[in-house]
Parts: C-alpha cells; sequence; structure tokens
C-alpha cells in the first residue's frame, strides 16, 4: 500500500509542477507579447490577462502540492483530501483522468485507511 500512495503522490506532484510551469509560460508568454507590440494598452491588457489566467491556473496546481507532500508525508488527511482531488481530476482528459481513476482505486481500498492510522499512531508514539 505505501508503494500505491507513494506513486500516487508523487504523480499530484509531478502533475501540479507541469500546471505551476504551464502557469509561468503564459504569464511570460502575453506579458512579453504586450511588450513586443509596443503598445501601452496592449502592454496593460496582456499583463492584466497573463496574471488572471496564470493566477488560476496557480490556485488549480495548488492543492495537488499538497496533497502530493501529503500523500508522501504518509498522511491520514492526504487520504480525504486525495479522494476529492481525485474524483476533480476525473474530469481532466486524458492524463488526469488517469489519475483520478488509481487514485480513487487506492484511497479508496480500506487498506489504505488502516495503513495510514497505522502510520499516524507509530508517528505520535502510541502502539
Amino acid at each position: 500500500m505505501e508503494r500505491h500512495l507513494t506513486v500516487l503522490g508523487a504523480l499530484y506532484l509531478v502533475i501540479s509542477v507541469f500546471g505551476l510551469l504551464f502557469s509561468l509560460v503564459i504569464f511570460v508568454t502575453m506579458t512579453g507579447g504586450g511588450l513586443l507590440s509596443g503598445d501601452q494598452e496592449a502592454l496593460i491588457v496582456t499583463t492584466s490577462v497573463g496574471t488572471i489566467i496564470s493566477s488560476f491556473l496557480t490556485l488549480l496546481s495548488l492543492p495537488g502540492l499538497i496533497i502530493g507532500f501529503g500523500l508522501l508525508r504518509l498522511r491520514p488527511w492526504a487520504r480525504s483530501a486525495g479522494v476529492v482531488l481525485s474524483i476533480l481530476n476525473l474530469l481532466s482528459i486524458p492524463f488526469g483522468t488517469i489519475v483520478g481513476i488509481y487514485g480513487l482505486v487506492t484511497l479508496l481500498k480500506p487498506e489504505a485507511a488502516e495503513f495510514l492510522a497505522e502510520k499516524e499512531r507509530i508517528r505520535r508514539g502510541q502502539s
């Protein structure tokens, strides 16, 4: 079970990092296009639109980063948050759908809850 949780956490991190990189590319491209145009009004519009789009993409990527780290550290809270994220990922065809299905299959197994609860008891010093 630990391997599946680790793989899922890594997948969420990779997807989120790509989301953040894509956000950066959008911002740089939009702002750069405005700068290259030499038009002050175009610069304002493209910078504003680029900022809005990249902010939105960054906000979409943050939960995956947080949950990915939580799964890698085998935190029990990451299981329930991961289920929600997996359901939302089903809408992101094709890669998000694959990761969403894998996440649901992994996180909804009773063994996942038991494994994470046991890890938390060990972490807190209770046996």
